[in-house]
Parts: structure tokens; C-alpha cells; sequence
């Protein structure tokens, strides 16, 4: 943990969300999660954005990065993930998100 918090673990995998739709980046997010369990990586990048935009004098946070919280939180994808911290800097700050997900359990052969 305090090796990922200081940026000197990499993740495993990365998935970038800039220019996506909110479909498209909710979708992208579920199967990444589902691909990364299924091979056993332990903690990856999920790169939102800071979304923040200024239209007509008003600052605006972004749309993704507002929803992807609760994508986390849906049941299929909640059974793999361990835990989500902010990222370092180095690997886009306070624009992504490290998912920490849970070990996989072999199933017993019947």
C-alpha cells in the first residue's frame, strides 16, 4: 500500500477514459475489470479525467469521473474490486484511480 500510495508501484494494466462517451465508458470499465480478474492482476489504473471545463463563466466537473464511483459499486463489478485510491501523480494524480482488486479463488473441480 504505501508503495503504491508513493507512486513507486506501477499498475498492472491501464484503461483510459478520455473521449468516451458515458456508455461507452461504463462499458469499457466493466469489461476491463472483469479481463483484469480473469487474469489474476491485482492493481490497475483507470485514467478518468479531471473533466473540469469552464462554459460560459461556470466551471463544470466532468460527467465520467462523476459516475464512475457508482460503476464501481455495481454487483458485478463490486465482486472483484478490493479497494480504489486515488492515483499518484506520476500516474495521472487526481485524474485516475488505482483499482485494487481482490485475489482470485480457484474454483474446486467437481
Amino acid at each position: 500500500d504505501r508503495a503504491l500510495s508513493r507512486g513507486r508501484r506501477a499498475p498492472e494494466a491501464k484503461l483510459d477514459l478520455h473521449g468516451m462517451t458515458l456508455t461507452a465508458a461504463e462499458r469499457a470499465v466493466s469489461r476491463f475489470l472483469a479481463e483484469s480478474a480473469e487474469q489474476g492482476l491485482r492493481v490497475v489504473l483507470i485514467v478518468t479525467g479531471k473533466g473540469l471545463r469552464l462554459e460560459g463563466g461556470k466551471v463544470f466537473g466532468g460527467r465520467i469521473r462523476a459516475e464512475f464511483p457508482a460503476w464501481l459499486e455495481r454487483s458485478d463489478n463490486r465482486a472483484s474490486i478490493a479497494g480504489m485510491r486515488a492515483a499518484h501523480p506520476r500516474h495521472g494524480g487526481s485524474g485516475a484511480f488505482y483499482i485494487l482488486l481482490r485475489r482470485r479463488i480457484p474454483r474446486a473441480r467437481v
